[in-house]
């Protein structure tokens, strides 16, 4: 069996899917001839679904291309099973599967006469996972992600940006697919610009007669963070809107579970220690809570560690909120009000008791 793992590796190193495919498949063989059913069963499904999806792929390779710049305006891709699920509040994760359900009954809507139930927006802060529920999507709708590229999309000829969209929505029209459109008011943008008002209304008009031309088989999914600048026009085409805010504490304590899983963290174990950084992260978008919790997986990786201290986390939040130490006086009082307790702020950042003892005598 170890020739056949071996194999595999050197085959998904060079991009050789044949040998990967046809490997893997021999070593389902050997597990179930051993008696391991199970694990063959699982190589099983996957080689069967990733071959289905990999074939409705195929159909979306040459990709369209800005003639200015000569760069793609798409990424295709196809989210797996093991895309992480974006945290959502219930009814969110509700809209989000009722949005699904009404696209795949597509047929009966459009018999009892209901029209363009396959439109999605998205709006809310950045770092809130609107690009992280269009995986999900498509995920769980079994339809390839064709991201538009904004780099490829808008171009600087006068006239081509319209001309791109008319292009992107051609290419995703060959089979059924969700077309992603992320910073959407770049292309969707209110029509009262006084210094781009006739190239920007053509933008826009092209947007709104490509999207109430898109075919009913796929899905349109568009998000922003400025949902402000968009066009009134444009929010009409839009069956299903949902706005994604910024976590609340139950769902930064998921969020903390989350990420921290790779490591071993006393704020985990401790119900105190917990609640005192979630309430430190309100305020923060999802995004930030990851880069804030991969800082301080990096930081004790490289001081040779597995565990990640809650006075460590407690440290990137005040970095990551103000960009440096203010002052050590307001570093420690933050520590402290947070759930540090002195000797751990001695001894992670270097702090004498004395100072410490001092700053918590201010703060009473």
């Amino acid at each position: 069996m170890y020739t056949e793992i071996i194999k595999i590796i050197e085959g998904g190193m060079v991009g050789n899917r044949t040998k990967v495919h046809d490997y893997a498949l021999v070593l389902a063989g050997n597990l179930e001839e051993s008696g391991d059913t199970d694990i063959a069963e699982e190589i099983y499904k996957v080689l069967t679904w990733q071959k289905s999806k990999m074939a409705t792929l195929d159909g979306f390779v040459a990709r369209p291309t800005d003639k200015e710049s000569r760069m793609e305006m798409v990424d295709v891709s196809y989210p797996s099973f093991d895309t992480g699920r974006p945290i959502l509040r219930d009814y969110i994760e509700d809209e989000i599967r009722e949005f699904v359900a009404s696209y795949q009954h597509r047929e009966v809507f459009f018999k009892a006469g209901i029209r363009n139930a396959n439109t999605l927006l998205l709006y809310g802060p950045p770092g809130c996972g609107k690009t992280t529920v269009a995986r999900y999507v498509s995920f769980i709708a079994e339809l390839p992600l064709v991201t538009a590229r904004l780099d490829g999309l808008v171009s600087s000829l006068l006239g081509s940006t319209a001309k791109n969209i008319r292009r992107i929505f051609d290419y995703v029209s060959q089979g059924e697919c969700i077309l992603f459109i992320d910073e959407f008011d770049a292309v969707a943008k209110i029509r009262d610009d006084n210094h781009e008002l006739g190239e920007l209304k053509r933008v826009v008009n092209s947007l709104l007669q490509n999207i109430d031309g898109f075919s009913a088989n796929s899905i349109l999914i568009a998000a922003t963070n400025h949902s402000n600048l968009l066009d009134p026009a444009v929010w009409r085409r839009f069956n299903k809107i949902i706005a994604l805010d910024k976590p609340n504490e139950s769902e930064i304590k998921i969020l903390l579970e989350r990420f921290l899983q790779p490591v071993e963290s006393n704020t985990m174990t401790n119900k105190r220690k917990m609640n005192k950084v979630a309430a430190a992260l309100v305020g923060m978008s999802h995004g930030d809570i990851e880069t804030i919790v991969q800082n301080s997986i990096k930081r004790a990786i490289i001081n040779g560690r597995n565990l990640v201290d809650n006075w460590e986390l407690l440290g990137e939040i005040y970095l990551y909120k103000n960009h440096r130490i203010v002052n050590d006086g307001d570093f420690i009082s933050f520590l402290l009000a947070h759930g540090a307790v002195q000797r751990e702020i001695n001894k992670g950042f270097g702090y004498s008791l004395r100072k410490i003892r001092e700053e918590s005598a201010k703060n009473g």
